[in-house]
């Protein structure tokens, strides 16, 4: 039932993204035909004429085509970007981390197990949660009295198990963010060649070379690279952020986990003396 539940939620979480990415190309090219090519923005009033100086609305709308599939992968970056934020926050709970893992870390080896599963209620997010069941588990082997590596390795078991439960939901959609890294790039590269195609045929044709048709491959080969550039740039600074900040999250969990198993080889320590 719950791999059932599971297949369930991640088709579901599956359809809105591909939902997503639909919007965002759909959106990028509401914005490069009616914002960019409004013909307020070149002269004559059609944006078949040239852009008005300093207008780089009606500059980037000469890039061409490929320019509202860049600015869907841009928005796709920036949306993906806030959500993953979203869920990444309340991952971590309420309050703050660093002081949750100072105090749960001070009521374990103090032996307040209760007082920490408090903290763990109070906190909430994926890395409560884990913690939460790894305190609880340290209760069971410690009411049942499992020697000391049977409890760790119990405790161990858990701790992972509970781990796995929380942290996938963590990654979700930064695949996306990471193929946007090569995408941006490999569409830009294309806009840049269709742009470079156009210039070199502006060149090849017969008698004086058309330095307006010259201009505008010229220009749109080099928006594009820009635009893909920027997209990949943001891209990879996205995805490092979010894959540092998943980082910490799981050191948390795991460094709750060392301090649960070290203390009851403590306790069962004590115990033997």
């Amino acid at each position: 039932m719950a791999n059932v539940k599971k297949e369930s939620g991640s088709k579901g979480v599956g359809m809105i993204s591909g939902i997503i990415i639909a919007a965002c190309i759909f959106v990028g090219w509401i914005i490069w035909n009616f914002i960019m090519g409004n013909g307020a923005n070149f002269e004559g009033g059609v944006n078949t004429g040239h852009p008005l100086p300093g207008n780089y609305l009606a500059m980037v709308y000469k890039g061409g085509p490929i320019v509202p599939v860049l600015m869907g992968l841009l928005l796709m970056v920036i949306v993906f970007s806030f959500e993953r934020y979203a869920v990444i926050s309340k991952a971590a709970g309420k309050g703050n981390l660093d002081t949750f893992m100072k105090n749960i870390t001070a009521d374990i080896k103090g032996g307040k197990i209760d007082e920490a599963i408090a903290l763990c209620d109070k906190q909430q997010g994926s890395v409560a949660n884990a913690v939460k069941s790894a305190l609880v588990k340290y209760q069971e082997v410690k009411a049942e009295g499992f020697n000391s590596e049977d409890a760790a390795e119990t405790i161990r078991e858990e701790i992972e198990e509970a781990t796995a439960l929380e942290m996938p939901m963590l990654e979700k959609n930064l695949t996306i963010i990471s193929t946007l890294v090569s995408l941006g790039t490999l569409a830009g590269l294309l806009g840049t060649v269709t742009g470079m195609i156009k210039a070199f045929g502006a060149l090849a044709s017969t008698g004086t070379p058309d330095q307006a048709a010259l201009a505008n491959g010229i220009s749109e080969a080099l928006i594009n690279t820009a635009t893909g550039i920027s997209t990949s740039a943001l891209a990879i600074v996205t995805y490092n952020f979010f894959t540092s900040k998943i980082d910490t999250l799981t050191y948390s969990i795991d460094e709750a986990g060392a301090t649960i198993v070290n203390t009851y080889r403590k306790f069962r320590g004590s115990l033997k003396k």
